[in-house]
């Protein structure tokens, strides 16, 4: 066994715990922003894991328009430090949505960039799960409600509004989750890759 025998299982548990609790606090965010029900259980758990972090930023970073954006600066510190300990681990690069992050290689004004690339693909990520989620469960139990539904459909609305605008019903099959699903993926594809070169520009 080489001297790189132990870089594998912790750079899983470093992806594992950071990425689990940053998703945690975007979805806090999201939440907010959609007005989700807060006395959702489900929200009630995000809330209560995600306070303590969240009342320390508070005291330093204002409001904009009336949203809290120390759940974004949080999230974004969360990924940089992810960054600056694979880097630490020599780990040369990473996958970013569709495209590959050479975080080894440049220099802290990009790897920032990545940061907002990983967030980016993160919100995009989080849409096309809840629309898959939402369709599903509309295939096992259509008309049951249950808290973590009630979220993953205030999750999908704003992937899927603008598409069932431009394609309706059609015999009362909607089939707009699957264009969403189709926009989702190729926005993905066209949106991170520039993000992470504008990064790699910057050594």
């Amino acid at each position: 066994m080489g001297s790189n025998y132990l870089v594998s299982p912790v750079t899983l548990i470093i992806n594992t715990l950071f990425d689990m609790y940053i998703l945690l606090v975007f979805l806090r965010f999201l939440l907010q922003i959609l007005r989700a029900d807060f006395y959702n259980p489900v929200s009630q758990f995000i809330v209560k894991l995600t306070s303590a972090p969240l009342t320390m930023l508070r005291r330093f970073i204002p409001s904009i328009s009336g949203q809290d954006t120390s759940p974004i600066v949080l999230c974004l510190g969360l990924i940089y430090l992810k960054f600056i300990l694979l880097r630490l681990l020599d780990i040369p690069a990473i996958s970013i949505g569709s495209a590959v992050a050479p975080i080894g290689s440049v220099g802290y004004i990009g790897l920032f960039i990545y940061c907002i690339a990983d967030l980016v693909s993160l919100t995009l990520t989080i849409f096309l799960i809840a629309i898959i989620i939402q369709v599903i469960m509309s295939w096992i139990s259509p008309g049951r409600y249950n808290p973590i539904i009630g979220l993953v459909n205030t999750l999908a609305a704003p992937a899927l509004r603008p598409v069932r605008k431009i394609i309706p019903a059609i015999g009362g099959l909607d089939l707009s989750p699957i264009f969403a699903i189709l926009l989702i993926m190729v926005a993905k594809l066209l949106v991170i890759p520039p993000i992470i070169y504008l990064g790699s520009l910057l050594y």
